[in-house]
């Protein structure tokens, strides 16, 4: 098979690349941001999209399933992956996004003196705080899944170099269900214990934020990626009428409840047909989510996810200033913000600092 490399744009660095997966991503930010800050407001109060909306934070789990698609595909022509370069590239992507959104978060609070927890800023600067299940929503709370989302990418390398690559891809297959299956069982063992205290507590955070928790979605991610590496990548049809089944079946899984939890992973068995045939398509669907502005919205979309909170904070304080009180403006008002805001980051700040990040020279021995 020869190497395909493509430069730092769309939904993965080299390997097989699959556009039309990319606006996906956008969809999902955009639910995650309505689900935080305009559920009260119409057309989002209405059902039966008041009720998706108001389990949107589901995308979450949905953007740790394509991020272990998205890093098989990324190395799909490699025998290995180089760890130097992939740290570097994965910091390159995250990072000035991130400390964009802590910056513009701590500026307010320092400019008007206001207090702040020095531990809780050390935790987020170091990317931790998922680690400590008190702290995991503090400052920017949607870095938890930043927290989480770099213990993936540091265990990438070795899962794909010694297992993914040198292993019978039915055993790796098996194992990772395996997993997927018994971190089910744990999450749920766990909150049926009398030592889960419910939100806000510890416990509550521990058993939804912790990382660890997170895996089986990372790795059922990289197991859609083997299967389509393996059996899908050299095929292509319309499939628009399966993929808009796979997100009916989503949405029955979303509304009719199973008696299980769906914040830790179990919504992969309806992530993962959706990703596949989405990215297995040559059809409709394909030639309207690759077209250039949609693919553009799923390029900024992390830029979206993670400063939203920011954006927020400081369009509230901007609005309330010129006397902007309607619900709906304002939301909608933000909503115009955040995304010329993300654009603009994406341009001037993001793909910057990658290119130079990238440019940089690591060597880990």
């Amino acid at each position: 098979m020869h190497a395909k490399i493509h430069k730092l744009k769309g939904i993965c660095m080299r390997g097989i690349r699959k556009d039309q997966i990319t606006f996906t991503r956008f969809i999902a930010a955009i639910a995650i941001v309505i689900f935080h800050y305009g559920r009260e407001v119409f057309p989002f109060n209405v059902e039966p999209v008041a009720f998706y909306l108001g389990n949107a934070n589901l995308g979450v789990s949905y953007f740790f399933t394509l991020s272990g698609f998205i890093m098989i595909l990324a190395y799909a022509n490699s025998s290995k992956v180089d760890i130097a370069e992939y740290y570097r590239s994965r910091f390159a992507r995250i990072a000035p996004a991130y400390y964009l959104a802590l910056i513009l978060i701590m500026l307010p609070i320092v400019l008007t003196g206001g207090g702040y927890d020095l531990k809780d800023l050390v935790l987020n600067a170091a990317l931790l705080q998922a680690w400590v299940p008190a702290k995991a929503l503090s400052i920017n709370t949607p870095g938890w899944s930043l927290s989480t989302e770099l213990f993936f990418y540091l265990l990438f390398p070795f899962l794909f170099n010694s297992i993914y690559k040198v292993r019978n891809f039915w055993l790796v297959a098996a194992g990772g269900v395996l997993f997927f299956s018994l971190s089910q069982m744990s999450h749920n063992y766990l909150l049926s214990l009398p030592l889960y205290k419910g939100y806000p507590s510890a416990s509550h955070n521990f058993i939804y934020y912790f990382p660890i928790m997170h895996l089986n979605e990372f790795i059922m991610g990289n197991m859609a990626g083997l299967f389509y590496i393996k059996f899908m990548s050299h095929t292509s049809r319309a499939n628009g009428l399966w993929i808009v089944l796979s997100v009916v079946a989503l949405l029955y899984l979303m509304r009719n409840p199973t008696g299980l939890s769906l914040q830790n992973g179990l919504l992969a068995i309806a992530f993962i047909p959706m990703i596949l045939l989405i990215c297995s398509d040559n059809g409709l669907c394909s030639r309207v989510m690759t077209l250039k502005p949609l693919v553009y919205l799923g390029e900024i979309s992390f830029g979206i996810y993670i400063l939203q909170m920011p954006i927020q904070i400081l369009t509230d304080l901007l609005f309330k200033r010129v006397g902007l009180l309607d619900p709906s403006l304002s939301f909608f008002g933000y909503l115009i913000i955040l995304m010329a805001f993300s654009a603009l980051s994406f341009e001037y700040i993001e793909s910057p600092l990658r290119k130079k990040i990238n440019g940089l020279r690591v060597n880990l021995g």
